[in-house]
């Protein structure tokens, strides 16, 4: 394998090197301007070139490193030299960062600044596709990718004792992580993610446990408090062409074999949050599967498929991104598709799986759900809220919500109306907690009615008791025919009690 940054001297001189050219997020914003750093994180890269080719003298060996490490460039010697003295480009090539190209230097590794001026990290991985020519390597450590940061936005950030990020690839987790565990265990199949992701962790003052296996074997026998799992989870033939998407397992055995075994692993109450792929054979099924993992493992859990992806352009997200040639890429392409046909594979589910080990001795509670909507992505506040709710309506009978004032979040009511002999007639009306993921609400009168009195003044029974007299129908048939929704109500956080 490589060298890759093994020298630590190196390391914190590098740090260093970037932060005073002022490699910072906030540094590179004001040199590309607005317009082609909006470009350039939305994957368009010649705007962000031309900006850095029109950087005067000073700002000149901030420009050279942006095309270095995020442009794929190839910068001349003197120009290199320049933007990392006191470090020479010779020690940079001997550690892995860079390679002699021609007559200049190009980055082998993928360095970037993470966040904002109050926590700007720097996060390394390797070089994607779009900045290098040919296939990647087998052992090729991703980088910030969409999948990495739509599971970062959906961790729960209580501060936690003890948490296992298993397929770390460059440690975006437990960079994150390490603002509120007192103890981060990181696990990687690849030693090269591993090397990475601690070149990660002392470019930003941090230290993490970093261990090399499979799923729990490098923690076998321990527990933690939380575990967050980003891991190669691509369903295919069981080939492991590239380490950082293929398990070796077929199918979708390592979702499975990842929700079977995580109990074993998790403190009463400890909470694991999991990136899964799982097959569907059934469109109008689709959770049948995902489902019985799930319920066989005897934890609570919420699962949230945000996508329904078809064979082929499953099939064509995974084959670009390698960085194959056509043919290459359409010969891997045409034998993944044949297995998927033979394997009668409709489509490939793609969500979070959020666990939690209960503290008692109950039943679970399991909510498997389709949330695919823009604006409805899980975050950490809402899965932790998610939690606090659920067990608010198992705790409180139905009698006791009676006694209990109730509040309407902020929510918008939307209805639906056809043109008729007598005007404009609704059809169906809705409420819509904006931000909340599945907080959606179908609504008739009453309780369109009720959701405008719950103001936290009044119990809900009182309400419901003045409903069913202005409606002139018994109280206790009213009350059984709206609790199933003041639950589900509660449930989404469209209704809230002080408590919850």
């Amino acid at each position: 394998m490589t060298i890759v940054l093994n020298d630590e001297a190196v390391v914190d001189s590098l740090g260093q090197v970037l932060r005073n050219r002022s490699y910072t997020s906030d540094g590179i914003a004001a040199l590309l301007g607005e317009s082609a750093g909006d470009t350039l994180i939305a994957g368009t890269w010649w705007p962000a070139l031309r900006a850095t080719a029109r950087a005067d003298e000073q700002q000149r060996p901030l420009a050279t490193l942006i095309r270095l490490f995020l442009l794929g460039s190839v910068e001349p010697e003197s120009l290199v030299e320049q933007a990392f003295s006191p470090l020479s480009p010779e020690v940079l090539v001997r550690q892995g960062v860079l390679a002699p190209d021609g007559a200049g230097y190009r980055a082998v590794l993928d360095i970037r600044p993470h966040g904002s001026d109050d926590a700007d990290f720097l996060v390394v991985s390797d070089q994607d596709a779009l900045l290098r020519s040919g296939p990647l390597a087998h052992d090729h450590v991703l980088g910030i990718g969409g999948a990495s940061m739509s599971l970062a936005q959906a961790v729960i950030r209580t501060p936690v004792r003890r948490v296992l990020d298993l397929g770390t690839g460059c440690g975006i987790q437990a960079l994150h992580l390490d603002s509120h565990a007192e103890q981060i265990v990181a696990t990687d199949t690849n030693p090269r993610a591993l090397t990475l992701a601690g070149v990660t962790a002392r470019l930003n003052g941090m230290s993490w446990e970093l261990r090399q296996g499979s799923l729990f074997e490098p923690v076998a026998g321990e527990r933690f408090d939380l575990i967050v799992a980003n891991p190669p989870f691509v369903v295919g033939t069981g080939s492991q062409d590239y380490i950082y998407r293929d398990s070796g397992i077929e199918g979708d055995g390592i979702s499975r074999e990842l929700i079977e075994q995580v109990g074993d692993h998790l403190e009463p109450g400890g909470v694991a949050q999991l990136l899964a792929n799982w097959i569907v054979h059934d469109e109008d099924d689709w959770d049948r599967r995902i489902g019985a993992w799930v319920r066989a493992s005897g934890l609570d859990a919420w699962v949230v498929q945000r996508e329904l992806a078809d064979p082929i352009s499953y099939i064509s997200l995974w084959v670009a991104d390698a960085g194959e040639s056509p043919e290459g890429a359409a010969e891997r392409g045409a034998r993944w598709l044949d297995w998927f046909e033979r394997e009668q594979i409709a489509g490939i589910g793609m969500g979070l799986v959020m666990l939690r080990k209960p503290e008692t001795d109950r039943a679970p509670d399991v909510v498997i759900e389709e949330i695919t909507a823009a604006g409805q992505e899980v975050t950490g506040f809402e899965a932790q809220a998610w939690w606090a709710r659920r067990d608010f309506l198992r705790a409180t009978t139905d009698a006791q919500l009676r006694e209990t004032p109730l509040s309407t979040s902020p929510v918008f009511l939307e209805t639906q109306s056809l043109p008729g002999s007598e005007g404009w007639q609704q059809v169906s009306a809705a409420v819509t907690r904006p931000g909340g993921p599945g907080a959606v609400l179908p609504v008739d009168e009453v309780m369109t009615a009720l959701l405008a009195g719950c103001r936290g003044e009044v119990p809900l029974g009182v309400l419901l008791d003045l409903l069913a007299d202005f409606n002139g129908v018994d109280p206790q048939a009213l009350t059984q025919a709206a609790m199933p929704a003041v639950r589900e109500a509660i449930g989404r956080g469209i209704l809230y009690a002080a408590r919850v």
